[in-house]
C-alpha cells in the first residue's frame, strides 16, 4: 500500500517523495516477493530511471473479485479476463465447460487469463472487526458486531453499514 502512496506523492510531486520512492524500489528489487518487481519497475518509470512498463488499466468489479477470493476455499477460485477485466467464478467456468460454451484448452491461456486462488474470508472478517473497532459511536458499533456473527456476516455488515453512508464510504 506504501507503493501506491508513493506513486502518488510522485504523481504530486511532493518534496522528498523521489528519495524515497527510490530507496522502496531498492529494497522492492532485493526483497523480490510477487508484485514487488513491478511496484519497482512502476516507481522507476515515474523516476524516469527505468522503461515505462507496458501495462494498462483494467477496470475489474472488486466486489465480484473479493467474492472469488473469499468464497469456499473448496470450490472457490476463479480467474480474471485480462482483456475485458470480467470475473469469472469456478462455477462459471465449470458452467460453460458443460454447456459447450468454452473448451478445457481456452482456458489455459495465461496471456488471457489470470487464475485467481480462494483465501478464504479469514482476512475479510480481520478486517471488518478492525473497522470496527475504528468507529467512535458505541451503538453503531455494537450494531455491526452483531451483524458479524454467524453465517452471512459480510452481507449483513455490508446492510448495517449502509444506514451511515459517511462510514459505508469509509469502509
Amino acid at each position: 500500500m506504501i507503493g501506491d502512496g508513493l506513486v502518488v506523492a510522485l504523481a504530486l510531486q511532493t518534496q522528498g517523495a523521489a528519495d524515497l520512492a527510490g530507496g522502496c524500489a531498492q529494497a522492492l528489487r532485493q526483497r523480490g516477493w510477487d508484485g514487488d518487481e513491478e511496484l519497482a519497475d512502476q516507481l522507476g518509470a515515474l523516476l524516469g530511471t527505468g522503461p515505462t512498463p507496458l501495462l494498462r488499466p483494467l477496470p475489474v468489479d472488486l466486489e465480484e473479485l473479493a467474492g472469488v477470493l473469499e468464497g469456499d476455499p473448496t470450490f472457490g477460485g476463479g480467474r480474471v479476463d485480462r482483456l475485458t477485466g470480467q470475473v469469472w467464478p469456478q462455477a462459471a467456468i465449470d458452467y460453460a465447460r458443460e454447456t459447450g460454451e468454452e473448451d478445457e484448452d481456452g482456458s489455459d491461456d495465461a496471456e488471457r487469463w489470470l487464475w485467481v486462488h480462494c483465501e478464504g474470508s479469514r482476512a475479510g472478517y480481520h478486517d471488518m472487526v478492525q473497522f470496527i473497532g475504528t468507529i467512535d459511536d458505541t451503538g453503531r458499533a455494537d450494531r455491526l458486531g452483531i451483524a458479524i456473527e454467524g453465517r452471512g456476516a459480510f452481507r449483513r455488515f455490508k446492510d448495517v453499514l449502509a444506514r451511515w453512508p459517511g462510514e459505508l464510504d469509509r469502509w
